[in-house]
C-alpha cells in the first residue's frame, strides 16, 4: 500500500523534502479541520451516551450500538484517520520549526509529554475520586464500573497519540529520505497484521495495527506538511479498496468497530479523507479566514486536550445527574429508551446540554493545568533513556485503564502511571528551544 501517484499539491514543492525556509508553517484550513474534527468526536460520544430505566433499573448503554443506520453513518462520521493527518501535519512543521532551532529528538519527545500529560492525568485523578466517591456513596457497583469504563473508552487515543509523537523525529527522518517507501512499510506492516489476525482467529494481534495504522496515517499528514497530498483518483481506488478488504472479512464493516483493533480500512480512508481534504481546501482556507470561524478554531485547538480530556467525564457525570435528578422526583420514567422517536427527537437538547457542561469544565479547569504544566516546565533535554522511559510509563498509564475496563482501581493505577511519566521528564530540565507552544 503506497501512495506512489500522489501529486504535488502546489508548484514548487519538492517531494519528501521539508517545505523550503519562509515558507508557512502554519495552514488555517488544517487547523479548521483539526477543530471541526474534534468537535465531530465530542458529538458522536455525546450521542453514545444513552440513559434510561429499563424493568426498573438504570442502564447506561452505547446507544447507538443496536442502531440499524449505525454502520452507515460510521463511514461517514469516522473522522480518526483526517484527525491523525492534521495532528501529522502539526507536529512535522513544529519538530522542523525546532529542529531547525537546535531541538534534540529526546528533549522534543519530553517537551510533547510535558504538554500532552498533565491535562488527561488531571482528568484520570478527577474520575478516580468521582469513582470512589459513588462507590462509597452506596452507588449499585455495576453502574459505577459501567461508567468507569464508558469513561475510559476514548482514552486509547491517548495512548496511541504518545506513542505517535514520541517517534515523530525518526519517521519524520524516515519519511524525509525515503516518503514513498516509509508509507510502502507501513502499509506492508499493516496488511500482514490484518492477514495474521485472520489467519490465527486471535485477537490481540490485530493490536500491533494501534501502532502500524496511526503512524501510517501521520505519515500521510507529513505528506501533506510537505506539499503532497492525493488525488482524486487514488482516493476513489482507496476507497474501494476497503470495501473489499471489508468484503474480504479482513475488517468490520462499521468503522467505530475497526477500531478495536484497527485495520487497513482506516488507513485507507485516510488516504480518501486527505484526498477529500485536498479537494476542498482553498473553500476551506476562504472559511477559515471568516473571523468568526477562526476564533473559534483558535479557541477549540487551543484546549484541545483538555476538551479530549473532559468530554467524556463530564457527558458521563450530565447523564447520570440527570437521571438521579428524575429519579429524586419521580420522574426518571420520563426519560424516553435509547433509538426511540422521542430520544432523537431530544438529541439537539442533549447535544446543547453536552455543548455548555464541556465548555464551562473547559474553563474550570483550566487554572488547574496551569499549574500541572507549570510543575513539568523544564529547561535542559533528557537522556534518550529518561524520555523512552517516560513514554513507555505513560502509555503504560493508559493500558492500565483500558486493560481494566475502567475499574476505579485501575483509574488509581493509570494516574499514578501518568505522573511517574511526567516526573521522568521533569528530573531533568529540558532546552527551552525544544518546549512546544500549544497543543496537539
Amino acid at each position: 500500500m503506497s501512495l506512489i501517484s500522489i501529486p504535488p499539491a502546489h508548484a514548487g514543492s519538492t517531494p519528501g523534502r521539508a517545505p523550503r525556509p519562509g515558507a508557512p508553517a502554519r495552514d488555517f484550513s488544517v487547523d479548521l479541520v483539526r477543530a471541526a474534527c474534534l468537535v465531530a468526536v465530542v458529538a458522536v460520544h455525546a450521542l453514545m451516551v444513552g440513559v434510561s430505566v429499563q424493568g426498573g433499573e438504570p442502564v447506561l448503554e452505547n446507544a447507538l450500538e443496536p442502531w440499524g443506520g449505525f454502520t452507515v453513518f460510521s463511514w461517514f462520521a469516522q473522522m480518526m484517520p483526517l484527525f491523525f493527518i492534521a495532528g501529522g501535519f502539526a507536529s512535522a512543521t513544529h519538530y522542523r520549526r525546532l529542529r531547525a532551532r537546535g531541538a534534540t529528538p529526546a528533549g522534543y519527545v519530553a517537551a510533547r509529554l510535558g504538554r500532552l500529560l498533565p491535562v488527561p492525568l488531571v482528568a484520570a485523578t478527577a474520575t478516580t475520586a468521582v469513582l470512589a466517591a459513588l462507590g462509597a456513596a452506596g452507588v449499585d457497583p455495576g453502574v459505577v464500573a459501567t461508567a468507569g469504563w464508558r469513561i475510559s473508552q476514548p482514552l486509547w487515543f491517548l495512548g496511541v497519540y504518545v506513542l505517535c509523537s514520541a517517534l515523530v523525529p525518526a519517521l519524520l527522518a524516515l519519511h524525509e529520505r525515503a516518503p514513498r517507501l516509509t508509507l510502502a512499510l507501513l502499509g506492508g506492516a499493516i496488511v500482514a497484521v490484518d492477514v495474521a489476525r485472520a489467519a490465527t482467529g486471535i485477537e490481540a494481534v490485530g493490536f500491533a495495527n494501534l501502532l502500524f495504522v496511526w503512524l501510517f496515517v501521520q505519515q500521510l499528514g507529513f505528506a501533506l506538511a510537505g506539499g503532497r497530498a492525493p488525488g482524486l483518483r487514488l482516493a476513489v481506488a482507496s476507497l474501494a479498496g476497503a470495501a473489499g478488504w471489508v468484503a474480504l472479512g479482513m475488517s468490520p464493516v462499521n468503522l467505530f468497530a475497526a477500531l478495536n483493533p484497527p485495520t487497513a480500512v482506516l488507513a485507507l480512508l485516510g488516504v480518501a479523507q486527505l484526498a477529500a481534504f485536498q479537494a476542498l481546501r482553498p473553500r476551506l482556507a476562504g472559511l477559515a479566514a471568516l473571523p468568526a470561524v477562526a476564533r473559534a478554531a483558535a479557541a477549540i485547538n487551543a484546549r484541545s486536550m483538555t476538551i479530549y480530556s473532559w468530554h467524556m467525564p463530564v457527558t458521563v457525570l450530565l447523564a447520570g445527574l440527570l437521571l438521579a435528578g428524575l429519579q429524586l422526583v419521580g420522574a426518571a420514567h420520563a426519560l424516553p429508551l435509547p433509538l426511540s422517536g422521542e430520544w432523537w427527537l431530544s438529541r439537539p437538547a442533549w447535544l446543547a446540554a453536552v455543548a455548555l457542561v464541556v465548555s464551562a469544565a473547559v474553563r474550570a479547569v483550566t487554572g488547574l493545568e496551569r499549574r500541572a504544566l507549570a510543575l513539568v516546565t523544564i529547561a535542559r533535554a533528557p537522556s534518550r533513556l529518561r524520555a523512552a522511559a517516560a513514554v513507555l510509563t505513560g502509555a503504560a498509564g493508559v493500558l492500565v485503564i483500558l486493560a481494566a475496563v475502567g475499574a476505579p482501581a485501575a483509574w488509581l493505577g493509570g494516574s499514578a502511571l501518568l505522573l511517574a511519566a511526567l516526573v521522568l521528564c521533569r528530573e531533568r530540565a529540558q532546552n527551552p528551544k525544544a518546549m512546544p507552544s500549544s497543543t496537539p
